[in-house]
């Protein structure tokens, strides 16, 4: 069960030219957190509306345990009510005496080719907020209740994906938008694994240190790229990347494992936009292969095609899932 949190803004820090890390921090969250590793945890932030003098606007109280409670948000005033976006838990630090989340943010307006793919990326109302932000800044997270979630009797919470159950093979990919769920799956891997980790982010000076217990091969595809001493170039277009190292991982003898299967009907889940793929396991997968695809819409509706028609890959073992829609700010 979800509850709304009322943060503060404890620390900025830039991490690359694409990634800001905004830590979030308040007493209310002692009961903030699941049973277990965050992994890829998703969370709500409603983000403050600014007055004309930049001044960040009060946010309305709510409580998102009652029903109705987003059309009760949605009906009102956009600049009283705020913006509410995604994003995933990076690291959290809740046993401390001040508790803490991480919560890394792409930069889209940042050059090169962009998200949208015509040159100039796409800044939504979250990269803008976090450009703008500032320590002692508040805001309502809307995340999962620690004492439900501890509850023998309640149910996984609904806001991770990442269950690759029996698997000892796994592949996971995604684009700049998927990479602090990448990081902190890695990071909370058993050294049983194996497998693939491939990420496609905007520009070299994205790519980051990452530890893994597991034997997992960490792949990174910047689309810009510069020679020493020259300027970047303009870059690959968005997916194409990630849908080759994909192919490439998949056709290899040892890519998908000991997997067995076969092409799937096409019947795709969806979120409340219709735009965005959103299919994963309703079950824990006994397959010994699993994987977790997630960023762009387009993108991962393209390497779901090729998983389960062409790949012959059962879609019961794979996590699709389109985090935003390009040439729509949504970020």
């Amino acid at each position: 069960m979800s509850r709304a949190f009322d943060v503060t803004v404890s620390a900025v820090r830039d991490l690359s030219p694409g990634f800001r890390r905004i830590t979030l921090g308040g007493y209310a969250l002692r009961d903030f957190g699941v049973h277990g590793p965050t992994l890829d945890l998703r969370v709500k932030l409603v983000l403050p509306s600014r007055a004309a003098d930049g001044t960040a606007m009060p946010l309305p109280a709510f409580r998102v345990e009652e029903p109705g409670w987003y059309r009760q948000w949605l009906a009102m005033d956009p600049d009283v009510r705020g913006t509410m976006r995604t994003y995933t838990v990076r690291r959290a630090r809740l046993d401390a005496v001040y508790p803490e989340i991480d919560v890394d943010i792409v930069l889209h307006a940042h050059g090169g080719a962009g998200m949208d793919g015509s040159g100039a990326d796409a800044e939504g109302p979250g990269a803008t907020w976090a450009r703008q932000t500032r320590p002692g800044d508040r805001v309502t997270l809307i995340g999962p209740n620690s004492r439900a979630a501890h509850c023998v009797l309640e149910e996984t919470y609904a806001g991770i994906e990442w269950r690759p159950g029996a698997a000892r093979r796994i592949l996971l990919a995604g684009d700049e938008t998927a990479v602090p769920a990448i990081c902190a799956i890695l990071e909370s891997l058993p050294p049983h694994l194996s497998g693939d980790a491939v990420l496609e982010v905007a520009d070299a000076g994205d790519i980051r240190h990452i530890t893994t217990e597991a034997d997992v091969a960490v792949t990174w595809l910047p689309r810009r790229t510069a020679a020493a001493g020259k300027p970047s170039d303009g870059g690959r277009p968005l997916g194409e990347l990630l849908r080759d190292a994909v192919r490439d991982i998949v056709s290899r003898p040892d890519g998908r494992g000991a997997l067995t299967g076969a092409a799937a009907p096409e019947a795709e889940a969806v979120t409340e936009d219709a735009a965005l793929l959103w299919e994963t396991p309703e079950s824990v997968p006994a397959s010994p292969f699993y994987a977790w695809i997630a960023g762009e819409a387009g993108t991962v509706r393209e390497l779901r095609r090729y998983l389960v028609r062409e790949a012959g890959i059962d879609r019961a073992n794979v996590a699709f899932m389109g985090y935003w829609r390009r040439g729509r700010a949504e970020l």
